[in-house]
């Protein structure tokens, strides 16, 4: 057993052997090496108390040298801090700690809280605390770390990282971990981007979440349900930097490079919502794939006798558009003017358009009516049509939605309905190919403005 002095908990420590964090460490036997230890003599934390004076005064000494990491349970920080509530409210705390739902199955909810981090229940636990009360997360985990970093500094004069941990499920991988909600002097994040392998092969995207991984190693000691909320890390004192790192907020992946922000039927009724019509664009090109992989979306729509009564003409040339907007422009203006509209009115009518023209990217629907059945009575001809009409919209609203989901703009322009022939004419279509408007694509160039709320009671009537 390593001899950590007074500060070891006996049967409580770890060797980490070659490839600790960052592969680097105190060196001993030719390898990398660092040593992890849980503390004995932490008392049962109450409302009001010092963390650092708890720790500097623990029973055998802590031994803490310049460069060891501290790994504090956040239960005891929010025992410290009076985050501990009637169990009877539970339901409610979580709620005022939600800021938006993940993803919810039964009762489980997966929420981001207050304090940026994606978990169950919002971190609003009943483990490690008497029965009837449950316990929040500390209001601010980097500010913890920060005042028992200075706290340990004053009381033993040393210099130390501290890391608050809790304990995460995670996505794709079965069981629990600790990471870092909390941290001060300690470089959370080691960004390799840039360095060779040992092969000369330049890291691209490689950024390593030191600090969790310094949770996950401190949990290995501490335990659930031992009365060690405390561990240390030695041998690893080119994590430990300065008051100005950024804590362990710079672990949260913000929400534009978050690819899985939702649960599964959250990320459909969001996309849902965030489809919005786009009249502006940047000039930034459109992926071809991406409107591909939205096209695969719209054809699942349901449609009448397992047809598929839908084609996507996609203009992704310059000379395409322009040969199809030039024409349709032409017709219209034939139109008004055999309408008898004056060419001031025409002129702005014709501007009102410019919303194709500027896109970057054009999809043109198409309704096709294979498979239709024909009964030779008007009345049920023209419902029959009228089926085939619906599904092609629903196709288009799948494609539109999922559209959004790709980050792309839309408008769905009805031009092309009142044109047929003409668009058919431009774009060398079947004559069975109705054209069903046209889709302007792009990156939106402005943020949409706020959809006005509408209640989904005005729009129910039950029987």
């Amino acid at each position: 057993m390593t001899d950590h002095g007074s500060g070891a908990a006996a049967g409580a420590d770890v060797v980490g052997g070659a490839g600790g964090v960052g592969g680097a460490g105190s060196e001993v036997g030719g390898g990398a090496r660092y040593e992890v230890w849980a503390l004995d003599g932490i008392p049962e934390v109450g409302p009001g108390d010092d963390i650092a004076k708890l720790i500097a005064g623990a029973s055998p000494s802590p031994g803490l040298l310049d460069g060891d990491v501290l790994l504090v349970t956040s239960k005891i920080v929010s025992k410290a801090e009076g985050r501990v509530i009637a169990a009877a409210d539970r339901e409610e705390a979580i709620d005022a700690e939600t800021v938006r739902v993940v993803a919810r199955r039964g009762t489980l909810r997966i929420v981001e809280n207050r304090q940026g981090l994606i978990m169950a229940a919002a971190g609003v636990d009943a483990s490690n605390t008497p029965a009837g009360t449950v316990l929040l997360l500390p209001e601010d985990p980097d500010g913890s770390a920060r005042r028992i970093r200075a706290g340990l500094r004053e009381a033993l004069g040393v210099d130390v990282g501290v890391i608050v941990t809790d304990t995460f499920g995670r996505p794709w991988r079965s069981g629990l971990t600790d990471v870092a909600i909390g941290a001060a002097g300690v470089r959370v994040l080691d960004d390799l981007r840039g360095v060779s392998d040992s092969h000369g092969n330049e890291l691209n995207v490689t950024v390593i979440a030191t600090a969790d991984e310094l949770a996950a190693a401190g949990d290995l000691v501490k335990g659930k349900a031992t009365g060690r909320p405390v561990a240390v890390v030695r041998g690893l004192g080119h994590v430990v930097a300065g008051d100005e790192e950024p804590g362990a907020r710079a672990l949260v992946r913000n929400a534009a490079d978050d690819m899985f922000r939702l649960g599964t039927s959250e990320a459909v009724r969001e996309a849902m919502t965030a489809r919005r019509t786009v009249r502006e664009f940047t000039d930034d090109p459109v992926d071809p794939g991406a409107v591909r992989r939205a096209v695969a979306v719209a054809v699942t729509a349901p449609a009448p006798h397992h047809t598929t009564p839908w084609r996507f003409v996609l203009l992704e040339t310059e000379a395409a558009r322009l040969r199809l907007l030039d024409a349709m422009r032409d017709a219209w203006i034939a139109d008004l003017r055999a309408d008898g509209k004056s060419e001031e009115s025409i002129a702005k009518r014709v501007r009102r358009g410019d919303v194709l023209r500027n896109a970057p990217y054009l999809i043109v629907p198409c309704l096709v009516m294979d498979g239709a059945h024909h009964y030779g009575d008007p009345r049920r001809d023209a419902a029959e049509r009228e089926m085939f009409v619906v599904a092609a919209g629903a196709a288009v609203q799948n494609l539109l939605v999922a559209l959004a989901g790709e980050r792309l703009g839309s408008a769905w322009v009805s031009s092309t309905m009142f044109c047929r022939e003409v668009v058919r004419d431009a774009l060398g279509l079947p004559a069975g190919w109705d054209p069903m408007g046209a889709i302007a694509v792009g990156r939106p160039a402005a943020p949409p403005k706020e959809r006005a709320v509408r209640q989904a009671g005005a729009f129910i009537e039950v029987r």
